[in-house]
């Protein structure tokens, strides 16, 4: 997979300083109009305010120069000298430096003072990105991966969330995947340290709860009896034995007949919905979890258990 984060944009070498691309450039008085006002028009402009002698300054500057450089054209950076320019910092009541103002559409539509750790630096320049519609390249490659797993590419995949988790450590989403992937080899204790790596405030996201359930589901079918003929004879012998067919489900979907599950744990639902605490109930919603918002087996499931529950 060719590598998307902070890869240079096509035309010009990854920015060293003040010029170093179309991307990122100094101005001043004469030319502000056109590289910040007119420009902005296109895409955000992000006009940093700093002066030589300022230490904070030349911490920032590198940090905002990377994460414009990684937008891949999507935003563009102007460097201001108020030493030089201080018809401008006036302008715009600059106090203190380093001081930062976004630009689009020709207004201002964001900005800090002072320097920042290079995580909000990013953050910063996501949102940026997302406000003129554009999209990031960790939204790129998380997408490339995303779909990897749904194609069963999983070395795709997984290159993919790890790529990722380089440009963002704690990325629920990419944690959430690689646990997936690590479910779908076996590798439990791995999905397990995965998981535990997601920031307590992002466990409840649809792809961390999914990747839970997956690993769940695995845990169930490692306890399951291979031999389902048993299971399908005493269902068959007695309908509303519910614990017979619950198991069977497991079983089913242990071997990958995850249709035939659903249809075995909507059948429990449909009989009995409050059988041993609505365990039906709850098992297909793990399921679904597992399988994703978009899985046609997970759509179909949803609808026929929101019939059978609000018949």
């Amino acid at each position: 997979m060719e590598t998307l984060i902070g890869q240079a944009p096509a035309g010009g070498p990854s920015g060293q300083g003040p010029g170093a691309s179309d991307l990122i450039k100094d101005s001043g008085l004469a030319t502000f109009r056109e590289d910040v006002l007119e420009a902005s028009r296109q895409v955000p402009v992000i006009v940093d305010f700093w002066a030589p002698w300022c230490g904070p300054c030349r911490q920032l500057g590198p940090a905002l120069e990377k994460a414009v450089m990684a937008a891949g054209g999507a935003v563009r950076m102007v460097k201001i000298d108020v030493d030089q320019n201080p018809e401008i910092a006036g302008q715009m009541r600059i106090q203190s430096i380093p001081a930062v103002y976004a630009f689009f559409q020709g207004q201002p539509v964001d900005g800090f003072q002072g320097a920042l750790p290079d995580s909000q630096v990013k953050a910063f320049v996501d949102r940026l990105v997302k406000m003129s519609g554009g999209v990031t390249p960790v939204d790129e490659v998380m997408e490339f991966a995303r779909t990897a797993l749904a194609e069963g590419r999983l070395d795709d995949a997984e290159a993919g969330f790890a790529e990722v988790l380089q440009a963002e450590e704690q990325h629920a989403g990419a944690l959430a995947g690689l646990a997936k992937i690590a479910v779908a080899r076996g590798a439990l204790e791995d999905a397990d340290e995965f998981l535990a790596a997601v920031p307590e405030e992002k466990e409840n996201d649809a792809e961390v709860a999914g990747a839970r359930a997956a690993l769940a589901l695995a845990r169930e079918a490692a306890g399951a009896d291979g031999d389902l003929a048993p299971l399908q004879a005493a269902v068959e012998a007695d309908p509303a034995d519910h614990q017979a067919r619950f198991d069977l489900a497991v079983g089913l979907h242990a071997a990958g007949r995850i249709d035939a599950a659903v249809d075995q744990l909507l059948e429990i639902v449909k009989r009995d919905r409050k059988w041993n605490d609505e365990a039906a109930r709850k098992q297909l919603v793990k399921l679904f979890d597992a399988l994703g918002f978009d899985d046609p087996i997970a759509m179909d499931g949803r609808r026929r258990l929101s019939s059978i529950l609000f018949a």
